[in-house]
């Protein structure tokens, strides 16, 4: 993870301010993106928005939602994501979106972006390479291997490191962490990978979601 940009800043303030020296929005914090990422929106949504009582950003023309979101570069993948994301915006048929749905859209795109970006993976893999004691470029070059055939896929996934309990016990041991026992850990295990066994190890992915739900990444 890299360092704290702020020397007083919390991992929360951070998230806060990031980018803008603003505090998020109400609205951000909802749509869980910082206020830098709100920024954006709100950039994009101005470009084509019209007045509307009651509106304080106003609204934009459901037409000028793809001209949109391509401004953000984060355009809809297709023709038929594009219909979905306008029967949400406008499920009355009205002509226009409001800014707070509009903003939520985008929110889900950027979501969705980061969790597939080249760095958020490259990120994921050396945290995941600390823990099993692998080098990066081994866990990249594994993971870079799958094949959707079902009987390779299955002896790929047997061939994959994951988190054993020895792992988490080393790494309690480097850390200090006394308090830890071993039960909590294979809580730890078990809740990481939906309870399949403290014997099956927690995967990359399964790392992943833990991570995310902890808040240390999107």
């Amino acid at each position: 993870m890299p360092p704290a940009k702020r020397k007083a800043a919390t991992a929360s303030s951070s998230k806060a301010t990031s980018g803008t020296g603003q505090r998020q929005s109400k609205l951000a914090k909802e749509n869980n993106i910082t206020a830098a990422e709100e920024a954006e929106i709100k950039e994009a949504f101005s470009l084509f928005a019209e007045p509307m009582d009651g509106e304080r950003e106003g609204v934009i023309p459901i037409g000028d939602v793809r001209r949109a979101m391509i401004a953000l570069g984060i355009p809809p993948k297709s023709n038929a994501e594009l219909r979905e994301f306008t029967s949400i915006l406008d499920p009355e048929d009205e002509g226009f979106a409001t800014y707070p749905s509009f903003l939520a859209i985008c929110a889900i795109k950027l979501s969705s972006r980061d969790r597939t970006s080249e760095a958020h993976m490259r990120e994921v893999d050396e945290a995941f390479a600390l823990f099993v004691g692998r080098s990066v470029e081994e866990i990249e070059q594994l993971y870079a291997e799958e094949n959707d055939e079902e009987e390779d896929y299955q002896g790929q996934q047997e061939n994959k490191p994951v988190i054993t309990l020895a792992h988490l016990k080393r790494v309690a041991a480097v850390l200090k962490e006394e308090s830890v026992t071993e039960e909590l850990l294979r809580d730890m295990i078990l809740e990481a990978n939906g309870g399949a066994g403290v014997g099956k190890g927690v995967r990359r992915e399964e790392f992943d979601g833990v991570m995310r739900r902890a808040g240390v990444w999107r």
